[in-house]
């Protein structure tokens, strides 16, 4: 779906179809209401969504409730906000994908960027699907329904954030919030031909994510445009004393330098990210992107980030040892899914989490446990953070002598559903070029740089993704604008 400007709306006032920023004036004219605005989304679910998949649930009733005391003077008023199923609204399920949390738990709470979206004017709307407890790169692995990518049905939308991508795509959201662990929210903007944008780590609290990975865990959002990434950042972003990782430090205006364009900026193209498995139109593609950057004025740098190859393996040592431990809260007792007729509370642990837990789950805990086991924690944990810090320094160098780093963000496009079933090492690997931001900490964005025919003829979108200095999204977005 493209945005559509102020002037090109239909008599039937498609607000789905637009950017934040046209739907902005839009209200603000008076040719809009927000309950409008809403009751159109939730007329277009039910038709479009059947096929594709991207909702769990969406309550219309009080999301009217809050559009009744919309401030539309506000930077984000009336506008309605989906939010992937791992982040707690007050009232509002939130099931991380999962039988665990599918039954019965509703939040008690709201989260820090949903308590700041609101202030912003916005209207929280839609519970959006997603691999369970963020576990995934397809969608594929929610234990509630499989997500279809809206450009081609039979194929994968990406992942975790599926639901959040699939659903701009589709129309049936103006913008949402993903999570983004190893890629969840770059890659699946890149399979659904929308924008994602991961901030820098300790830009935007974490409090009220239910965590898969602590330190590499982040929210950012999704949307049909760069200005409209920045607007929603601008709203979530800061410092939050709830969360140990927040940083304080200033949040700077990202629609100010939004337009200056990429004259005289250096970008980076590091060599290990055009290499051996890439498919060649998602290479052509992200290739021309780059060079109608530098026809605006850019210095193209090559560069090197050497320790890229072992990006993926540090992060799946990382990333399960923080999941095993951040699930062992998800225990029966507290809330979520309780076994009947236990025999013992040793055997009530058990079995609720046999039942509640889906099979990636189950992997990626059990591979945490292990490495985090004593005589093999400094073997594989030790050592994978110790990558890690590697991983960190190859970027602190390369930001030294460019401004910003271009790359793919996938290897292919969205491949079809099932097409990994037995062999998740395939689509571990699908993370390859996202992986590494995270344990950086740095920030990343995908842009949709043009569509490849691939794997029978489909029409695939392909993103690239640029990648900035820690707490450097405004320039960030401004190279983004550019590339867009």
């Amino acid at each position: 779906m493209t945005s559509r400007t102020q002037g090109e709306l239909s008599n039937e006032y498609e607000f789905q179809t637009m950017s934040i920023a046209a739907l902005r004036k839009s209200l603000a004219a008076g040719e809009t209401t927000p309950a409008r605005v809403l009751e159109d989304l939730a007329a277009k679910i039910p038709e479009t969504d059947a096929h594709i998949g991207a909702y769990l649930s969406h309550d219309l009733e009080a999301a009217l409730a809050e559009a009744a005391a919309a401030d539309l003077s506000l930077p984000l008023g009336g506008i309605p906000i989906g939010l992937k199923d791992n982040i707690n609204v007050l009232g509002q399920p939130c099931t991380c994908g999962s039988k665990f949390l599918a039954e019965n738990y509703k939040s008690p709470y709201d989260a820090t960027v949903v308590r700041k979206l609101r202030a912003a004017g916005a209207i929280p709307f839609g519970r959006l699907n997603q691999d369970e407890f963020a576990m995934g790169s397809s969608t594929e692995n929610s234990a509630l329904q499989v997500t279809r990518n809206p450009h081609d049905p039979e194929r994968i939308p990406g992942g975790s954030s599926g639901g959040s991508a699939a659903s701009v795509a589709s129309g049936t959201a103006i913008a949402t919030l993903g999570s983004d662990t190893g890629g969840s929210i770059r890659q699946p903007a890149s399979h659904c031909g929308v924008v994602g944008l991961k901030p820098s780590y300790g830009r935007v609290s974490r409090y009220g994510l239910v965590a898969f990975a602590s330190s590499l865990d982040q929210i950012g959002p999704l949307t049909t445009t760069v200005e409209d990434a920045a607007l929603v950042l601008q709203a979530i972003a800061g410092h939050d004393p709830n969360d140990t990782t927040s940083l304080d430090v200033p949040v700077p205006d990202y629609l100010a330098g939004l337009h200056d364009g990429v004259a005289g900026l250096k970008l980076g193209v590091p060599s290990e990210y055009f290499g051996d498995g890439i498919d060649p139109g998602v290479r052509s593609l992200v290739e021309t992107a780059i060079q109608k950057l530098a026809a605006q004025g850019a210095e193209i740098v090559p560069i090197s980030l050497p320790h890229t190859q072992y990006a993926v393996a540090a992060y799946y040592v990382i990333a399960p040892a923080e999941a095993s431990s951040n699930l062992s809260r998800f225990d029966g007792i507290r809330y979520g899914h309780r076994t009947s007729n236990p025999s013992d509370i040793l055997d009530l642990y058990r079995k609720s989490r046999e039942e509640g837990f889906g099979s990636e789950v189950k992997r990626r805990i059990i591979l945490g446990t292990y490495v985090l086991s004593s005589g093999y924690y400094e073997a594989y944990y030790g050592h994978a953070q110790k990558v890690r810090t590697l991983i960190r320094k190859d970027f602190e160098t390369a930001f030294q002598n460019v401004d910003a780093i271009v790359s793919p963000v996938a290897p292919t496009p969205a491949r079809k559903i099932g097409a990994c079933e037995g062999d998740p090492l395939l689509d571990y690997l699908s993370d390859i070029f996202t992986i590494s931001a995270n344990l950086a900490g740095i920030p990343g964005i995908s842009v949709p740089c043009g569509t490849c025919d691939f794997d029978g003829g489909s029409k695939l979108p392909v993103g690239i993704q640029i990648l900035g200095p820690h707490f450097g999204e405004a320039k960030l977005l401004q190279v983004a604008k550019a590339a867009e």
